[in-house]
């Protein structure tokens, strides 16, 4: 629960600061959007990898699209295209989650054939 937790917080942080304040309008927070996922997924087990990255990746999304919205259409007028564009980061986050509880496994065999 905590890591879900983390998940949560570390999308709505990312989102918003990169929406807002670090590479405004740049692709590098792909960059960092992307260690911060594999970081959440070597942290966790691969099921747990894979559902924490999913949340982390729609909240990032969602919460970087809400944030950085400035159109004249209200925002909740929005919010349905925000949540799709949300399930694309969904899928992004479970991809990231995934490699990076793999990248776990890699080096943890690794450490064990070294032995």
């Amino acid at each position: 629960m905590m890591k879900l937790l983390a998940a949560i917080f570390a999308g709505t942080a990312l989102g918003i600061i990169a929406s807002r304040y670090l590479f405004v309008g740049s692709w590098l927070s792909l960059i960092l959007w992307a260690v911060a996922g594999l970081a959440l997924g070597f942290w966790c087990r691969k099921r747990e990898a894979m559902i924490n990255g999913t949340v982390y990746g729609f909240v990032l999304a969602f919460i970087f699209m809400i944030s950085g919205y400035s159109g004249s259409a209200s925002l909740i007028s929005r919010l349905p295209f925000f949540a799709i564009l949300g399930g694309v980061g969904a899928v992004c986050g479970l991809i990231l989650g995934f490699l990076g509880s793999l990248i776990r496994e890699v080096i943890q065999k690794a450490g064990d054939n070294s032995e």
